[in-house]
């Protein structure tokens, strides 16, 4: 169990996101996981009086991919100082007409294209299997999404972004394929975290930060140069949100069952699990 809580909010996203002038009390802690490190070092403040918790997903250098991200270390970080919710910033390419560079999606499933990440705390002798029909907290994703249209920002609600291995941007074919699919936005890191927050029994709410129409839209393929000119707009637009919904994150009531997922969904009867993987899972089992 966590003694002390150093923080109840949990933001992940680019550099750019600590940056806001109204954090108070900044500073840096390393975190040890029995699952290595995590991506960088926890940037901690206060805003508006409330503990938040920062990480860089990709690391401040930005030098750790989409599949090289430790995601585990991450969670475990988070949840050791007490996090509760997660707040999850990361940028898309649309699929769709209407939801434009510099739009915010606020999606309510995923697709998981990746291969070969690891995406569960279980195995080696403990056996879990959580629900994931709804993978995102609503109740946060709905308050989030609220506040965005009050701040002007141009932002949609639901939809399923289809998360791809990386780190190359889709073909013609499968951007294509996608479309056809139904699938509303793309990205490479969502379903990862997403699987891996609900074992940690977080409230997860992800933020996906339209930047480019992927490569189907004539005239208008992802190209890195656009993609970094639309992301500094929507990292503005994400710290004028964060500042605005960080403060009514406590009052938001869960309609799921996010904290609970895991404690019923063990298979493995307690006494039979193995010490080792036991003593790297407690926190996640009962923290």
């Amino acid at each position: 169990m966590v003694k002390k809580a150093l923080a109840e909010i949990g933001i992940i996203g680019g550099s750019g996101l600590y940056a806001m002038q109204e954090l108070k009390n900044v500073r840096e802690i390393k975190v040890k996981t029995p699952f290595g490190d995590p991506s960088d070092s926890l940037i901690l403040g206060s805003l508006a009086g409330i503990k938040v918790a920062f990480l860089p997903r990709h690391g401040r250098k930005h030098a750790i991919l989409p599949g090289e991200i430790n995601q585990r270390a991450n969670m475990w970080a988070l949840k050791s100082i007490g996090v509760k919710t997660i707040l999850s910033a990361s940028a898309v390419g649309s699929l769709k007409q209407e939801l434009a560079p510099t739009h915010f999606v606020f999606p309510d499933q995923f697709a998981d294209e990746t291969r070969g990440r690891v995406s569960t705390f279980f195995g080696g002798g403990i056996v879990g299997h959580v629900p994931l029909a709804e993978p995102f907290c609503a109740a946060v994703s709905d308050m989030m999404y609220a506040e965005a249209k009050k701040l002007g920002i141009r932002s949609h609600k639901g939809g399923t972004y289809v998360c791809m291995e990386g780190p190359g941007f889709s073909t013609k074919a499968e951007s294509f394929c996608h479309r056809k699919l139904g699938y509303d936005i793309i990205g490479m890191t969502v379903a990862t975290e997403a699987k891996l927050a609900r074992e940690a029994g977080f409230h997860y709410a992800p933020v996906s930060l339209v930047t480019d129409y992927d490569c189907w839209k004539e005239g208008e393929e992802v190209d890195q140069g656009k993609v970094s000119e639309t992301l500094r707009t929507n990292i503005e637009n994400m710290r004028r949100l964060l500042v605005k919904v960080i403060p009514l994150v406590a009052k938001t009531t869960c309609r799921g069952n996010c904290p609970f997922f895991t404690k019923n969904s063990l298979l493995t009867h307690k006494g039979d699990f193995p010490r080792g993987t036991y003593a790297r899972l407690k926190l996640i089992l009962e923290g």
